[in-house]
């Protein structure tokens, strides 16, 4: 449905999107998330139509609508797009029902069919109590539906949201995820969906595209990115807790990890980075022959088991365990490492094989 074809934008000089290609498949649902700054939003405004690409094509459904090494782009509105903004972007001088109505009436439909195209999209996003209601007086979520719901009243096949929900508490953000999906289900569109939690990310996906920096670290299925990261940064950025990243290097014919001599079972030529996952890692309260010692930062209750923290410079290693040593702020954690790693990584980041 969507195909991203060598896309780069530019602003001054500073690349914010560099020679990124994808291929999104028709009912997807993507989401792009990253760091600040790492072009995700860029991305999004790109494939809306709001800003022109410096270099490369986007095609939605085999049809180009917009070449940056041509210049040109289809404006927004005969894209078969729509988009909700992160500020939501409701009229303030129209109701619940005029601002659904709007993209309808531009697209001049029919007055009863508009009226009953409204009452649906309101029904299906469960505000049609709303409908004669202005923005100032229904709460941030009811405002966030009004503007799902005008987006998808015009029957989009592509759906595109700005980091819709970072203006959401905490428990309305979890309920609105589940709202989301099943939005997506009922209307079969292909959606993007932008955001820097990588939660959000890899609960609503069926695909996912890490991007850094401009440009996409690794695209796959989130099963595909937990199980399988190509980077150091992926493998600390996916996964709640991510995977923990120890420097190792060659000592003395073994293994040092962070500058402690270690049994392992593998071998090294040069220095590289050793990733575990915070399920392959056990705590103690003293050292064995295989352990790391670090200064204890936190432990959290997670799902019926516990996630322990310590710190020790750079380093931080996140362990989840059934049963964890008691704890108190200043003792030292003892880290239990595996004899093998679940993945090893230059010191640049790149996977090794």
């Amino acid at each position: 449905m969507i195909t991203i074809s060598n896309l780069s934008k530019s602003f001054a000089g500073f690349d914010a999107v560099r020679s990124v290609s994808l291929e999104v498949p028709e009912g997807a649902f993507l989401v792009l998330v990253g760091p600040s700054g790492c072009g995700k939003s860029t991305m999004l405004r790109m494939l809306a139509g709001l800003e022109k690409p410096t270099a490369g094509t986007i095609a939605f459904g085999g049809k180009t609508v917009s070449d940056g090494d041509r210049g040109w782009m289809i404006e927004p509105a005969r894209r078969d797009a729509g988009l909700v903004f992160q500020s939501y972007a409701l009229w303030p001088h129209m109701t619940v029902a005029g601002n659904v109505e709007w993209p309808l009436e531009v697209a001049r439909m029919p007055p009863a069919e508009r009226k009953a195209r409204v009452a649906e999209v309101l029904r299906l996003l469960g505000i049609e109590q709303l409908a004669g209601r202005y923005p100032n007086e229904i709460s941030g979520g009811q405002q966030q539906r009004v503007a799902i719901a005008r987006m998808i009243a015009p029957k989009p096949r592509i759906l595109l949201f700005d980091e819709p929900l970072s203006n959401l508490d905490a428990k309305l953000r979890v309920e609105m995820r589940t709202e989301l999906l099943r939005i997506h289900r009922a209307t079969g569109a292909t959606s993007i969906y932008v955001t820097h939690d990588q939660v959000e990310a890899m609960t609503m996906a069926t695909h996912v595209a890490v991007l850094r920096n401009g440009g996409v670290e690794q695209f796959g299925t989130p099963e595909e990115l937990l199980a399988t990261p190509r980077t150091a940064f992926v493998a600390t950025f996916v996964g709640t807790p991510p995977a923990n990243l120890i420097p190792v290097g060659p000592a003395d014919g073994g293994v040092a990890f962070a500058g402690q001599p270690l049994a392992a079972d593998f071998a090294l030529a040069g220095p590289a980075q050793a990733m575990y996952r915070p399920e392959s890692l056990a705590v103690a309260a003293e050292p064995g022959p295989r352990s790391l010692a670090l200064d204890f930062a936190e432990a959290t209750p997670v799902a019926g088991r516990i996630m322990v923290t310590g710190i020790k410079g750079a380093l931080r290693l996140t362990a989840v365990v059934d049963r964890a040593p008691k704890f108190a702020p200043g003792d030292t954690v003892h880290f239990v490492i595996p004899a093998k790693p679940d993945a090893l990584f230059t010191p640049e980041g790149e996977i090794m094989a």
